[in-house]
């Protein structure tokens, strides 16, 4: 096989002499518009990509998760945000009437120990009498996460909890953003309610509106206490909560694992605002929420712990939990001190791994999963390597989890990509944010990264600034030739996630991000569409591959082979990003296969560009920059390829046929 491989290398010489197009530079074309491709195809040459190595990451920004894959459809429940004095402010909520008809405030009177705010409405209007009320009555609306989309033919399941010393007759409806349309409607008519007592009600929608708003009216005089008020759509994915179109998103990706839920969000700005995984178990209505500080809004926490391990079940992703370590934007607590710390969260991977028998797994198992979950992934803190208590308190973790759960893999937050680290661990986290050239060129910091010792994880990784604007393709390409680095050593990485992931576009507190979406719309960003091309890597063979082109700054390639579980065949996979503004005819030559192992038919072109790099996708057009397919004719080891300018484009050859039932170009489609 070397002799062979050796021949190739005399052709490309005897091209490059006849040519004068050719200088043998490492990666890159420009001024000239013509490169090789040499790809060994053999299995001496190949080695395994790990099966780990692209997933996702969670975090609770943008309203990511309150207000966008958690499918609660009511913001601030529980009454809760405005904090846990009174008289608080119950925002977003609105109050229907004036103050003549209706008075209305929160007091601490709630039957839920951990969030012991309730509203109390008292109603001044009658429907009979000298004041009487207007048409519909009056009360409060919730208009949800900037408008709640109602869809006519879905049903919505409404829970609340209410209380009042006298009959109640309550009006519930749907209806649009001023009151005037009627998606639906109910009434809550109740004899006795003297204690708090639960309420649920399944509205069927007959009209549809995305800016939609939920209304609690009465024309009754007395007083009424609401509390934990939720509205949930009934087609949620297999009713666990996550609403299906966002969650579809995801499952397109296919992703290996999920990170979750931070970030700056696990961290606080100060501890007392930090992620508690046990404040975020159990019954929904007994959830006390929390005020994420750093990215400055309430949640309900309705999307917990236990939550985030189902969504990776439900993925089929390896949860990869990130916890606080003591450690804030602000404030740490001493090693000397951590201790309780620790045990919180030996108690979770308990929640999580534990028998259904165990303290924390009975936890579980009261919830819904007696099965434990497949929890093996955990990450000490989140950007705390230069605090100054971090190593010791990463030790005091380190050393507990290991001799409790000796399988898990521990990640730290300190970068061993370049020199060695000075603590234990399994793999060590890596962040980049930086522009486009900077992280196109960082797709060789790994090259000399040691592959031995700890793995990288490469937990949040994007091109930010104005080479971003709020998803360019020029950020998706240049994080195309970054990943595509990272394939190439994935003897050292064992792990890589876009990052942020969601934004609901209307509180847009960092950009770029992968996914947009509003209460009824989404697209995926150029950088989205980037992830495809890569989402069958996992477990792949990575071959052996060198590109020869001048000069050497805008080409990088790489070439896989996977198996379709369509229609299971298997296909040779080359992947190359013209990061120039020329386009490039591309030879590529393959070596190493046995003779006429590629089809002649059944392979695949894609392509992401557009006519303009800074180009991005929007609700009015979602796919502006989006893959593109065609056929690929004339396939051989041999073969000539165009590559446009500022492009991204992947080649599926047919390898090796086994399915007769399935077209394998209609697999491939269907593959993306």
């Amino acid at each position: 096989m070397e002799s062979r491989h050796s021949l190739y290398h005399v052709l490309l010489l005897l091209f490059c002499g006849l040519s004068a197009l050719c200088q043998c530079s490492a990666t890159g074309v420009e001024a000239n518009q013509t490169a090789v491709l040499f790809v060994n195809a053999s299995e001496a040459s190949a080695r395994k990509i790990p099966d780990t190595l692209f997933g996702i990451f969670f975090e609770e920004i943008n309203h990511a998760g309150a207000g966008g894959l958690w499918a609660e459809l009511v913001s601030n429940r529980g009454f809760e945000a405005g904090g846990p004095n009174v008289p608080s402010n119950i925002d977003p909520w609105s109050i229907i009437g004036d103050e003549s008809s209706v008075i209305v405030s929160t007091d601490h009177s709630s039957c839920f120990d951990r969030n012991k705010i309730a509203l109390r409405m008292q109603v001044l209007c009658d429907h009979r009498g000298t004041n009487i009320c207007p048409d519909g009555g009056v009360g409060i609306y919730n208009p949800g996460f900037w408008g709640m989309n109602i869809e006519q033919g879905k049903s919505y399941k409404l829970v609340l909890y209410v209380r009042s010393q006298e009959s109640i007759n309550v009006s519930v409806a749907l209806t649009g953003s001023n009151g005037l349309q009627k998606l639906a409607t109910s009434n809550i008519v109740a004899a006795d309610v003297s204690s708090w007592t639960k309420v649920e009600i399944l509205l069927e929608a007959k009209g549809t509106n995305p800016n939609s708003r939920l209304e609690l009216r009465s024309t009754t005089k007395g007083v009424i206490w609401f509390d934990q008020v939720s509205l949930m759509p009934t087609d949620t994915y297999k009713g666990h909560g996550f609403r299906k179109d966002l969650f579809g998103m995801l499952k397109d990706l296919k992703p290996a694992f999920i990170r979750f839920p931070g970030g700056c969000f696990v961290e606080g700005d100060y501890l007392r605002n930090a992620f508690r995984w046990k404040e975020t178990i159990g019954q929904w209505e007994e959830r006390p929420g929390h005020f994420g500080d750093v990215w400055n809004y309430w949640t309900d926490d309705g999307l917990g712990h236990f939550e985030f391990l189902q969504l990776a079940e439900d993925l089929g992703a390896r949860p990869v939990w990130v916890f606080n370590n003591g450690v804030s934007h602000h404030d740490e607590v001493d090693t000397s001190a951590i201790l309780p710390f620790v045990q919180e969260i030996l108690d979770g991977l308990e929640f999580a791994r534990g028998d259904p028998t165990s303290t924390w797994g009975s936890v579980r198992a009261k919830m819904g999963h007696p099965e434990p979950f497949d929890l093996k992934y955990v990450a000490i803190g989140n950007e705390d390597c230069g605090k100054s208590k971090y190593r010791g308190n990463y030790l005091k973790f380190y050393s507990a989890i290991k001799d409790a759960y000796p399988d898990i893999r521990i990640i730290s937050n300190c970068d061993g990509s370049s020199s060695p680290l000075d603590h234990p661990a399994d793999l060590y986290d890596f962040h980049i944010y930086s522009s486009a050239s900077s992280v196109f060129s960082n797709a060789r910091h790994f090259d000399s990264t040691r592959r031995s010792g700890p793995k990288a994880f490469i937990s949040e990784y994007a091109v930010t600034g104005n080479d971003a604007g709020k998803g360019s393709l020029l950020a998706a390409l240049a994080e195309a030739g970054f990943l595509i680095g990272v394939e190439k050593n994935s003897e050292a990485i064992e792990m890589a996630s876009y990052a942020p992931l969601f934004v609901n576009d209307n509180d847009r507190r960092w950009n770029p991000d992968a996914i947009v979406f509003t209460s009824s719309q989404m697209y995926g960003t150029p950088s989205y569409w980037m992830q495809h091309f890569f989402k069958e890597s996992n477990g792949a063979t990575l071959l052996s591959s060198s590109l020869q082109a001048n000069p050497s700054n805008s080409l990088i390639a790489s070439a896989i082979t996977w198996r379709n579980s369509v229609d299971n065949n298997e296909y040779l996979r080359i992947k190359v990003v013209n990061f120039g503004t020329t386009a490039v005819t591309l030879k590529i030559s393959i070596s190493g296969l046995d003779q006429n192992t590629l089809e002649s038919s059944g392979a695949i072109k894609t392509t992401l560009t557009s006519t303009n790099v800074m180009d991005e996708n929007s609700f009015k057009e979602p796919n502006k920059v989006s893959p593109v397919k065609a056929m690929l004719e004339k396939v051989s080891e041999s073969m000539d390829v165009v590559l446009s300018p500022r492009s991204l484009t992947s080649f599926d050859l047919l390898r090796k046929s086994i399915s007769t039932s399935v077209d394998p170009a209609s697999a491939l489609i269907a593959s993306y």
